[in-house]
């Protein structure tokens, strides 16, 4: 069937999909969400946030609302991903509600960027079971049902992998965390990839302006880019043929400008402010 198979190479839409993100209350992974909802996809929303934190605007609630609003279809689950039984439970709740999980994008991630005697042990485990641990985990429960999907896809957002200890020297528990993520998507590829799925790293050029900045002392978001961008560049993976496009360490700008978008001065928080680059790009 060439033509069909011509067609699903150039899909552009997220139409009836079911998507499942984690950490999707907020920032980049509330972005992701709103951009699959316009195309009418269904949007589970997997977070812990189930009441408003003054500090921290967003919850599960809101976020299925603003997915609604947007055209999609949004589905609130207060889900702790450290939690084998409650990831369980929210894939099941997706799969009663929708019928199935057409893609995972694991975006949830902690964020403790001080060396190692500032480093309570309680951040370190924090980091390593909802980064790297949850990624796996979260892959782990949504992959009997991603497998029988028809263009399933994993993405994680996650960096290159990288040994250069100049991004481990400063904050090694949560460089560890970061590539266990890289490392995770790594194996998973290298496993389901032949079996179908795409499971891919998407990592931005530069700091995205989300409330996760607010944990890094002397960073101004007007330095970084809108979350949007990354939305726009995980559309642009996930609406691609499954078959083939697996261990990838994908950058935002790289995947937009293949996508045939250059001029990315619209998402600039300031445009007279210089953007400073994200961790772990060389």
């Amino acid at each position: 069937m060439p033509f069909l198979h011509h067609l699903e190479t150039r899909m552009t839409s997220l139409a009836g999909k079911t998507l499942f993100i984690t950490g999707a209350s907020r920032g980049i992974g509330l972005a992701i969400a709103l951009r699959a909802a316009r195309d009418g996809a269904n949007v589970a929303i997997a977070a812990k946030s189930a009441v408003p934190n003054p500090k921290l605007p967003g919850t599960i609630h809101s976020a299925a609302e603003a997915v609604d609003a947007a055209g999609g279809r949004g589905l609130a689950l207060k889900c702790d991903i450290r939690e084998e039984d409650q990831v369980q439970a929210a894939v099941a709740a997706t799969v009663d509600a929708f019928g199935g999980i057409d893609i995972l994008v694991n975006n949830a991630s902690a964020i403790w960027l001080r060396g190692t005697l500032d480093t309570p042990m309680k951040r370190f485990d924090l980091m390593q079971q909802v980064n790297a641990r949850g990624s796996f985990l979260c892959a782990q429960a949504c992959l009997p049902h991603l497998l029988q999907a028809a263009n399933p896809h994993i993405l994680t957002l996650a960096p290159p992998p990288s040994l250069d200890p100049k991004w481990w020297g400063p904050h090694t528990g949560y460089t560890l965390a970061k590539m266990g993520m890289s490392f995770v998507t790594l194996g998973l590829a290298a496993e389901f990839g032949p079996k179908g799925v795409a499971v891919n790293a998407l990592w931005p050029r530069t700091l995205i302006a989300t409330d996760a900045l607010n944990m890094i002392p002397g960073v101004d978001a007007g330095n970084g880019r809108r979350p949007e961008i990354m939305a726009d560049a995980a559309h642009a993976i996930l609406v691609r043929q499954a078959a083939g496009f697996s261990g990838r360490f994908l950058i935002d700008d790289e995947v937009l400008a293949e996508a045939g978008v250059t001029d990315l001065s619209g998402y600039a928080v300031d445009p007279s402010k210089p953007l400073l680059p994200d961790l772990f790009l060389d």
